[in-house]
């Protein structure tokens, strides 16, 4: 391995452990949101560490301006989506889930900005990121690791809905009626 090799495997093992300790409590329950979305993170991250040696070649080709489009999507989503939880979910600490990161301790069903016409733009935001890196250099691997995090952001979602449904009740069912997962009317 050349010491770029090894720095670079270095980081994404601190960065591993990192996420590995913010999502502990998650990982203890299996088929929680967050167990899903700890195998997201750990895919971005890869996806991230094999294409940042192409971060700024070609900047105005076509695949990097698609991956600049979709990385500001994904960088006004979870600015706005954590904007609005924060403002109008009246996230508490006696909310008792302790696989919920602070923010995510809602009280109240967030159905404005966004959240009116998707469900999960915070994850939305993780999957425009993802494909938005991908985009920096595609390959038969990095669209494996694309899909893989594609997957598991899928997961983290449906485990979400079930979350949701067990603490909001029929409220957050009507709500999953009228609204798309990720990416407005469509999906």
């Amino acid at each position: 391995m050349t010491p770029e090799q090894i720095i670079k495997l270095a980081i994404f093992v601190i960065a591993s452990v990192w996420l590995a300790y913010v999502s502990r409590t998650s990982l203890r329950v299996p088929g929680s949101h967050g167990f899903y979305r700890f195998f997201a993170w750990e895919c971005m991250l890869a996806l991230f560490f094999l294409v940042v040696y192409r971060w700024f070649r070609n900047p105005f080709s076509a695949l990097q301006l698609i991956s600049w489009l979709l990385m500001f999507v994904s960088g006004f989503l979870v600015l706005h989506g954590v904007y609005l939880l924060r403002r109008l979910g009246r996230p508490t600490k006696q909310r008792q889930d302790s696989s919920l990161l602070g923010f995510e301790k809602t009280t109240t069903l967030v159905t404005e900005g966004a959240y009116r016409y998707i469900r999960h733009p915070l994850y939305s935001s993780l999957l425009f990121l993802t494909w938005g890196i991908f985009f920096k250099d595609p390959t038969v691997i990095t669209g494996g690791l694309a899909l893989a995090a594609t997957g598991f952001l899928v997961g983290t979602a449906k485990a979400d809905e079930a979350e949701c449904i067990s603490y909001f009740g029929p409220s957050y069912e009507h709500y999953i009626e009228r609204t798309k997962m990720f990416i407005p009317f469509l999906f």
